[in-house]
């Protein structure tokens, strides 16, 4: 486990100015999730060079499709936009890996018996997070809020319930079409 707070990654970085004007005000609160969400991914294991790699660009498009793609139902458009990035910046090797961390992130249970899976460890990291870490899966608790002192919540979750209302209200048979079993 890294003992250090991750605070630059380069990649992601470039995508936040990237697209900028796209998330506008809430550019911060997602920012720092990304954030929140590379560091909990380092602190249940460590990651080599392409790891990481992969891992910034599963991050930064993981929810993106709700910004970028204008939808609640965002896994699909997500990972077409990381896609699409990938083989704009010639690393369509890191396609598959990438996509399969972006469409199980939400997934109820585990996506690899595994625990030591980059999926299955994204997966984990994502819950931590949204679940403002009551869910922890051995993550310690000061860990997490090392982690969230330094990339503060910024209205991400607050931001997540209102998505979250206007997906019941607009289509209450799929309130949240991101969930996968």
């Amino acid at each position: 486990m890294n003992k250090e707070l991750i605070t630059q990654l380069p990649r992601v970085e470039q995508l936040f100015d990237h697209y900028a004007e796209r998330f506008g005000k809430q550019q911060t609160a997602y920012r720092n999730h990304v954030y929140r969400l590379v560091n909990l991914v380092m602190a249940q294991r460590p990651v080599n060079d392409e790891e990481l790699g992969k891992l910034q660009v599963a991050a930064f498009f993981h929810d993106a499709g709700i910004w970028l793609a204008g939808t609640f139902d965002y896994l699909q458009p997500s990972a077409r936009l990381a896609e699409h990035y990938l083989q704009k910046e010639g690393l369509e090797d890191w396609s598959q890996d990438v996509r399969t961390m972006i469409m199980n992130h939400h997934k109820v249970s585990r996506f690899s018996r595994n625990h030591l899976d980059l999926t299955e460890v994204f997966r984990r990291a994502d819950w931590v997070d949204v679940s403002l870490g009551l869910l922890r899966f051995g993550i310690p608790m000061a860990r997490i809020r090392l982690i969230k002192r330094g990339f503060p919540n910024a209205g991400f979750h607050p931001l997540l319930l209102k998505l979250s209302g206007q997906q019941l209200l607009s289509q209450p048979w799929r309130p949240l079409p991101m969930l996968k079993r």
